[in-house]
């Protein structure tokens, strides 16, 4: 009777859906991980590349909210996962966030329509934009919400998650300091979220002033990318450490747990957080309690 017991458990173990914006973002983790066709509302519809490992999952669903949204649901409704987490890269907001420096933040807002979603866990507060940030509009986010990143998609990830009854978290890294401009990316997005990097190429060799912020970027998000992928790879192992060792908490129990749901979070993030990243948060609080 144990071994069946335990058998149930481990094939009833959830799964870690990811949702990402860029395939770029999290190469190096799904490298090796096998790959199969989505299709959200039939085969005339939306097609996503799933990337599957053990009881992980991962969705790239593109760029901006509204392809995230579409993602979440798509990702959701396909392997019924016990926590959905938004990975990708973000914009520092505060001068002492360097590019690699990894994110679990405790709040996500919503800046079109300022809902905050509370993680349970984590640091700081990450605010998702409908567009690009260029270096103004992050000066005007940091005063606005106190907020030491900017993304697109978390928000949109979280609402959805949510929505279904299913736990959130974020992990961000840092792929644009705060001081640095951004090129007019958004022109370059497709309807679907796809960014057309021929067609940003082409644009940019035309234009020499753009050519050290352009290679700037590319060496950046290489950077960003490598530091993103090995803090999942260590969140993934204890996350699916704890399940194995106890049993599933549902999303409604969540909030009756929260203890026990924190001391996993803090453990994850002391595993894999860089001590640059916890000094820069630390640094970020005493100049908010200066203000």
């Amino acid at each position: 009777m144990q071994t069946v017991m335990s058998e149930c458990m481990f094939k009833s173990m959830p799964k870690i859906a990811i949702v990402a914006a860029m395939e770029r973002e999290v190469s190096p983790l799904i490298r090796s991980w096998k790959v199969r066709t989505l299709y959200q509302g039939g085969h005339s519809s939306q097609r996503y590349r799933l990337f599957e490992n053990g009881d992980t999952a991962l969705i790239c669903g593109g760029i901006g909210p509204e392809a995230a949204r579409r993602a979440t649901e798509a990702l959701i409704q396909e392997v019924n996962p016990g926590r959905v987490i938004s990975v990708g890269f973000a914009g520092a907001l505060h001068a002492s966030l360097q590019i690699g420096d990894v994110l679990m933040p405790r709040h996500v807002i919503n800046s079109v329509d300022g809902v905050r979603t509370d993680v349970g866990s984590g640091d700081g507060a990450l605010v998702s934009s409908a567009n690009v940030a260029g270096k103004d509009q992050k000066l005007r986010f940091a005063k606005a919400y106190a907020a030491v990143a900017v993304d697109m998609e978390a928000a949109a990830v979280a609402q959805g998650a949510l929505a279904r009854g299913v736990e959130f978290g974020a992990i961000k890294v840092i792929s644009d300091a705060s001081d640095f401009n951004m090129p007019a990316l958004h022109r370059f997005v497709a309807a679907d979220g796809t960014f057309r990097s021929v067609s940003f190429a082409s644009y940019v060799a035309l234009r020499p002033w753009l050519w050290q912020t352009a290679l700037a970027l590319a060496r950046n998000s290489s950077k960003a990318s490598r530091a993103l992928c090995q803090a999942l790879s260590s969140y993934i192992k204890s996350y699916l450490e704890r399940e194995t060792r106890g049993p599933r908490i549902l999303p409604r129990e969540a909030s009756m747990m929260n203890s026990s749901v924190d001391e996993f979070d803090s453990a994850s993030a002391q595993e894999f957080a860089g001590a640059h990243t916890a000094a820069a948060l630390v640094s970020h609080t005493q100049l908010k309690g200066k203000q």
